[in-house]
């Protein structure tokens, strides 16, 4: 997927640091292979932070959010890309815009990506410890990345 992404328009469209997590997260793929660690979910986390970055840079430039939302430490990606969130935020809504520009496809992917690939990753659940084998990260990072390329091509060029 990594030679994909480098062929594709999207890797122009990333920013240096974005082009680095993505490239520091195959040398670790590339360098862990499988092992015996009980949870791989490390190895999303540089493409879980790639999918944040590019996001909002997307967003931004979209016009979904405004500059302010982009350089805030408050602007939550996944409150403004939940589905849940569609009444209470009202035209603010990402989710909601993305389903008025393309399809509710579009937006029930890129919040699926959203929910697993980093929020289900990232955060610590006494009740539910997700575990990641290597191969299920290994899928997750390709859902990743290709959402991303999805995204791009559906969003920046409607």
């Amino acid at each position: 997927m990594l030679t994909l992404i480098q062929k594709d328009e999207i890797w122009q469209y990333l920013s240096v640091t974005q082009k680095d997590l993505i490239l520091e997260g195959k040398f670790l793929i590339d360098i862990i292979k499988p092992h015996r660690f009980k949870d791989y979910s490390f190895l999303i986390f540089p493409y879980a932070k790639t999918y944040e970055g590019y996001l909002k840079q997307l967003f931004l430039d979209i016009g979904f959010i405004p500059h302010m939302d982009y350089v805030s430490d408050h602007f939550r990606v996944g409150k403004y890309l939940s589905p849940h969130m569609v009444g209470r935020l009202a035209e603010k809504s990402i989710y909601a815009k993305i389903r008025k520009r393309t399809t509710d496809d579009l937006a029930q992917e890129m919040w699926h990506i959203w929910k697993e690939g980093r929020n289900q990753v990232i955060h610590y659940y006494p009740h539910n410890l997700k575990r990641v084998t290597y191969n299920e990260a290994l899928e997750m990072i390709e859902d990743i990345l290709a959402i991303m390329m999805k995204a791009q091509k559906e969003l920046k060029h409607s």
